[in-house]
């Protein structure tokens, strides 16, 4: 199988921890992304949330581990260039789906994203990526931004919630024998930070580690309805590691699924997409 990366672009992502990468999905793909989201609005898993607590202001909305329940994002998982350059970003022999998401900013919504990273979210473990997709085009100055090289920094942040005022799930400490700290108050120290941000044409994406720290930059409020896809990926090793109890939601999906502790990220929920030849 031909590579879809260059040697650069496999650089950046493990030196910085996200790279921009070009015109890989074609407007099929997109469309059929934007038709998934469209019906998943309509008849949401019980994951759906709305995040915008005014019922009657325009919405920021999101639903998880809807791959299995929609025809057209289970044709993207399994069929989209996505696993094969995971693989060529991770250097992975086998990749495995960890968790598909995705999220509607009606227009007018005053609610975005924290900074955070993926990692402390969920009870995960090993090398993952992240696919980030848009799904219209997006000027850096609304797009989502990266701190480079932040998934160097050996540190784990405690969950911090999308909804308005973004709460901490938890304060600093030891939890399950891991120290977490508070994320830095990343919007009121630009200047401490070197951030990796772009304009994204249709089928542009951004691939991330999942321990990069990102998050809105500024405070844009959308013209247009927008939408985002994303996708979780791990690479062969990767395995199941309870974290602190703002996970025990989740938790409680994969253990009534038969996953404990401690367990692969394979199988019914963990399907492979990629296996090099």
């Amino acid at each position: 199988m031909n590579q879809l990366l260059n040697t650069d672009q496999i650089d950046q992502y493990v030196k910085e921890g996200a790279v921009l990468i070009k015109g890989k999905f074609d407007s099929e793909w997109i469309e059929k992304l934007r038709k998934g989201i469209t019906k998943d609005f309509k008849n949401p898993s019980p994951r759906f949330v709305r995040h915008t607590k005014d019922n009657n202001a325009p919405g920021y909305y999101e639903d998880f581990w809807t791959w299995d329940l929609f025809d057209e994002f289970k044709d993207f998982v399994y069929n989209s260039p996505t696993s094969q350059l995971a693989s060529e970003l991770m250097n992975a022999e086998q990749v495995n789906l960890v968790m598909d998401n995705w999220f509607l900013r009606e227009a007018g919504s005053k609610s975005g994203a924290p900074f955070h990273h993926d990692i402390s979210y969920f009870d995960f473990e090993g090398s993952m990526c992240v696919l980030w997709l848009p799904l219209e085009p997006v000027p850096k100055e609304e797009a989502i931004a990266w701190i480079k090289g932040s998934h160097l920094w050996n540190k784990l942040y405690i969950r911090t919630r999308f909804q308005e005022g973004h709460p901490n799930d938890g304060v600093a400490g030891i939890v399950n024998g891991k120290s977490y700290d508070i994320t830095p108050n990343i919007l009121e120290n630009k200047d401490d930070y070197e951030f990796l941000h772009w304009d994204l044409d249709i089928g542009d994406c951004v691939f991330f580690d999942i321990r990069t720290l990102h998050g809105s930059l500024s405070q844009s409020i959308p013209k247009n309805d927008i939408h985002r896809y994303t996708l979780r990926m791990a690479k062969e090793g990767s395995r199941i590691e309870y974290r602190g109890d703002w996970a025990q939601a989740e938790r409680a999906i994969m253990e009534s699924n038969g996953y404990q502790n401690g367990d692969d990220l394979s199988g019914k929920m963990f399907p492979t997409l990629y296996q090099r030849v």
